[in-house]
């Protein structure tokens, strides 16, 4: 099969879907690598690093897109990059079609054989390309909050681990997944009050088996968010439903309730956030305030330490995508249920439910769409 990257063109979007390994892991399979001309430059790997792998550095995305039978990359495609789509073209890559019907449509029309990392399953049901993203974002989530709360951020001029004669910060975290595990790793690194709230029994004793005492759990309802609300000096949204938007946990009447120079730390944003008062910004411009409360909603929050994040996500997207070049996307899919939960968009036809729902168009389940029989 014949293999592409290309430089994300998302703002201040340095990752990059292949590294020069990744390139010759897919050379030594038989498969032919075309590299746009400077893809992960900036991250360090250059194009005499990817030649000297088996990839074809290539001058202009238009000729990796022309020619390729697959492309791998990280964030989803731009309007422009869509335009570019062919049909039975392979897209390997994030999508978070639920949170976003433009992008979902052009798909569609292009008719083009979609896997989302975010929905590919392991054997334990967990989501193994979303995990190191996960990781990263949850911990940035708290370095990102201490930041803005400084006064000259707009924040409360709150130290989070604060200092002796002196209370500390409060951090209230959403979500007790993998993005509010890390987030609590790093508010109980820096010595904060952290209180986790989970709608999950096992999870909040899992969380308080590792923290003990050093932080509080408490399980998610209306009230005790509100009491989160009141008390916190950063609040992360770490809510999930896989390949869904996020539920909206806040409503914009509940800022009221917040400190004023509070931050809210929203990392759901890619679904759709779980704020009301949520919208995607960018790390060029990553906050803005609403009823004196900071917000940062950077939708590509791992993309502000690429390398580290690119090394992260291609070591274990490496696989996945080495299986669907050399089994294509229809023996991909039927190598398992987790495998084919990846698969989003399959010639025309929507083949994840939830993003059905969200966008209100037809579902097509996956061996449907790929003329298979239902798997017993």
């Amino acid at each position: 099969m014949i293999v592409g990257t290309v430089k994300e063109i998302k703002i201040h979007e340095y990752r990059v879907g292949l590294t020069p390994a990744g390139v010759r892991a897919y050379v030594a399979q038989g498969h032919r690598v075309l590299v746009e001309t400077s893809a992960g430059e900036s991250i360090g790997f250059s194009d005499e690093d990817y030649a000297a792998c088996g990839g074809e550095i290539v001058p202009t995305v238009e000729e990796v897109f022309g020619e390729a039978e697959m492309i791998v990359k990280v964030k989803e495609p731009q309007a422009e990059e869509i335009a570019m789509l062919r049909k039975d073209q392979i897209l390997y890559t994030y999508l978070h079609l639920a949170a976003d019907k433009r992008q979902t449509v052009g798909l569609l029309e292009k008719e083009v054989k979609a896997i989302a990392y975010e929905t590919i399953e392991d054997e334990r049901g967990g989501l193994p390309c979303l995990r190191p993203m996960s990781e990263i974002a949850g911990r940035l989530a708290i370095q990102q909050g201490a930041k803005y709360l400084e006064k000259a951020y707009g924040g409360r001029g709150v130290l989070l681990g604060g200092v002796p004669g002196v209370g500390r910060g409060q951090v209230g975290i959403i979500g007790g997944g993998i993005v509010g595990l890390n987030a609590c790793k790093m508010a109980v690194g820096l010595s904060a009050d952290v209180t986790v709230l989970d709608l999950s029994l096992d999870r909040m004793a899992y969380l308080d088996d590792i923290f003990s005492s050093q932080i509080t759990t408490l399980h998610s309802t209306p009230h005790h968010i509100e009491e989160v609300l009141r008390q916190s000096d950063v609040l992360v949204g770490a809510v999930l439903i896989p390949g869904a938007k996020a539920p909206k946990l806040v409503k914009r009447e509940d800022l009221a309730m917040m400190k004023p120079g509070a931050v809210i730390v929203d990392v759901a944003i890619d679904q759709g956030g779980c704020f009301e008062t949520s919208k995607p910004t960018s790390h060029d411009d990553p906050t803005y305030m609403v009823d004196g409360i900071v917000h940062y909603c950077v939708a590509n929050m791992p993309g502000a330490v690429a390398r580290t994040s690119t090394i992260a996500l291609t070591s274990v997207t490496l696989n996945y995508g080495l299986r669907i070049a050399a089994e294509g996307v229809e023996g991909f899919c039927q190598g398992g249920k987790g495998l084919a939960s990846g698969l989003n968009v399959f010639k025309g036809e929507c083949t994840y439910e939830a993003v059905a729902k969200a966008h209100d168009l037809a579902f097509s389940p996956w061996y449907e769409a790929i003329k298979v029989p239902m798997p017993q």
